[in-house]
């Protein structure tokens, strides 16, 4: 079972391409963590396809405030990026930017057609990319002298908590958790080392 605020998206970016009526569609497909990278992206593909008669691109991004976008660049209203958006959002991903590219083959698909179509092409590029879950993750940093360095580690260590440690003058512990666990995680270090710890 997944955790309420777990989510899913993509590993690598991917493409997917077909053709109907002569149009040929190609989408492609990112994981941005930011809206600044989701524009990047879709930047890059109007680069790479500039001679493309659309790039229609619908994102959402887990970012503060949580953002979703999507635009017909040039379709007739809601026929393209509305729908892309949709299937973002029914197979619950994201932090994924997905950008579908035509060029238009001559015969008009209208209205309908062309939202089956963009439907399809991101689910088709979501489908050739490899789908992840991942559960929002808080870092932090645990200083402690080095007599409180093994208790710290064992905690860490039964935890399952990822962490790098770094032995200076004192020991700097890097950790990264999940964001449910955090505050657990925390406290167990709070209390094992009599709040010595500095977080």
């Amino acid at each position: 079972m997944s955790e309420p605020d777990a989510y899913l998206t993509i590993d690598t970016a991917s493409t997917a391409r077909f053709t109907v009526q002569g149009s040929e569609f190609i989408g492609h497909a990112a994981p941005v963590e930011t809206v600044e990278a989701a524009e990047l992206f879709l930047e890059d593909v109007r680069t790479e396809y500039v001679d493309a008669t659309h790039n229609v691109p619908a994102y959402r991004v887990r970012s503060d405030p949580f953002r979703e976008y999507a635009s017909d660049d040039g379709e007739p209203s809601g026929s393209a990026g509305k729908p892309m958006l949709s299937v973002l959002q029914g197979r619950r991903m994201e932090n994924v930017c997905v950008v579908v590219t035509r060029y238009f083959g001559g015969t008009k698909l209208g209205v309908g057609g062309l939202v089956k179509t963009y439907s399809t092409a991101t689910k088709d590029v979501l489908d050739a990319a490899e789908i992840v879950e991942k559960r929002p993750r808080e870092r932090f940093e645990a200083v402690v002298e080095y007599d409180d360095s093994g208790t710290i580690r064992g905690i860490l260590e039964s935890e399952g908590v990822e962490f790098d440690a770094e032995y200076g003058e004192r020991v700097v512990f890097e950790v990264s958790v999940p964001t449910a666990d955090a505050e657990a995680v925390i406290d167990r270090l709070r209390s094992a080392t009599g709040d010595r710890v500095e977080l």
